[in-house]
């Protein structure tokens, strides 16, 4: 039963990510776990829970590792994430899927969805070993938001070259060799640097307060 319901939760996930909560049904989801579409009703009680335990299943994941900033700039920013939309963190990938009207999903997909905020910002303020206790969260969510809408703007695209810009131009901004001792970003290069990192964060703060239904 724990495997099966592994199996599904995963072809779920991906089928979501690649199109969208409502293009995809629950026999195409069972179909491609490799199951029977009756046999959904023993794991899940509708479509809506099936979101909200994907999340959750995610968010239970994520707790299991504390990858570094290299690492998260990696599963973020690198340019197959664009071309793969079942690469990379699922928050990224799924709370569009969901639609803008998230506030419309069930109380315990939000709820999920909001945990596995949470989870990604400590995970995250956990690879700034060097950084003061008290900096530690914001330069996580700072870096994060500036990760995820450089993401957003770079599938947005349709020029390959520009979404690669985007996402080369926020990655070096925001690796360990781009940082000073305490933590923070250096005085930026240019002004179009500072104009595409503060584009990025202003377009994911939107995106994410706009989702979010605040």
């Amino acid at each position: 039963m724990a495997e099966n319901r592994s199996r599904i939760l995963e072809a779920a996930c991906r089928m979501f990510q690649q199109k969208g909560f409502d293009g995809v049904t629950l026999a195409e989801v069972m179909k491609a776990a490799g199951l029977t579409h009756g046999a959904f009703y023993g794991h899940f009680r509708s479509k809506e829970d099936l979101i909200a335990q994907i999340l959750q299943h995610r968010c239970e994941k994520m707790r299991e590792t504390r990858p570094s900033l290299e690492s998260f700039l990696d599963s973020y920013l690198s340019p197959g994430v664009c071309t793969d939309p079942t690469r990379g963190c699922h928050i990224p990938a799924l709370a569009p899927a969901l639609g803008p009207d998230m506030v419309h999903h069930s109380p315990e997909a939000r709820a999920a969805l909001t945990e596995s905020i949470r989870v990604q910002i400590d995970r995250l303020g956990a690879a700034f070993p060097e950084t003061a206790p008290g900096e530690q969260r914001r330069a996580a969510i700072r870096t994060w938001a500036a990760m995820v809408g450089a993401l957003l703007l770079a599938k947005a695209s349709d020029d390959p070259d520009l979404a690669t810009e985007i996402l080369s131009e926020v990655r070096g901004g925001s690796s360990p060799a781009a940082r000073s001792e305490t933590g923070q970003r250096p005085p930026c290069r240019s002004r179009r640097t500072s104009d595409s990192s503060i584009a990025s964060q202003a377009a994911s703060w939107s995106w994410l307060t706009y989702s979010s239904g605040l």
